[in-house]
């Protein structure tokens, strides 16, 4: 059965590595990483900052609407598109809509602030600049709403994640 499961979160909430472990779990998949298609722009890319512009926000939606195409192209394949990428706010609404497979999965990865700001820092690249870990998740938390499968995944390794996920997809299916 061919489906698509979004993994959204703030940086360093554990993204990647579970949308892999994800993917790895089930028969048919493919990993539609999200960040691949901003670093696709060579020139004239406008990256996401606090009080960024217009062109920021259009760019950001078009690499929305590109992977949300790649999932549906995947799933019309007959594969399970798992994609990963940071979707706050009402642009999570917004990427629900642009995915017309359905079954549509949301799954939004919401360790505490201070495991994010462990993660980022025992890892080799480093997500944060013009935003803090602070800052980045009060916004998920106030103004992304409420739809899906919400993990407080504090304490749990990427392998407990992913079988929450698959015990609880209906849960996380919109």
């Amino acid at each position: 059965m061919s489906a698509v499961y979004l993994i959204t979160g703030i940086q360093a909430a554990g993204k990647s590595t579970v949308a892999q472990a994800l993917a790895e779990r089930l028969p048919r998949a493919a990993h539609v990483r999200g960040d691949v298609f901003r670093r696709m722009v060579v020139t004239g890319g406008v990256p996401m900052t606090p009080g960024a512009g217009d062109e920021a926000v259009r760019q950001l939606r078009l690499r929305y609407r590109v992977a949300a195409a790649a999932a549906d192209l995947y799933a019309s394949e007959g594969f399970t598109a798992v994609v990963q990428d940071v979707v706050l706010g009402p642009d999570l609404e917004l990427f629900t809509r642009l995915v017309t497979t359905r079954p549509l999965m949301v799954v939004v990865l919401a360790p505490d602030a201070a495991t994010v700001a462990r993660r980022e820092a025992e890892r080799a690249k480093t997500a944060y600049g013009a935003w803090t870990v602070a800052e980045l998740d009060a916004g998920l938390r106030r103004d992304t709403p409420r739809i899906g499968l919400w993990l407080d995944t504090s304490a749990q390794t990427p392998a407990e994640t992913v079988d929450e996920i698959l015990a609880r997809t209906k849960e996380a299916t919109i």
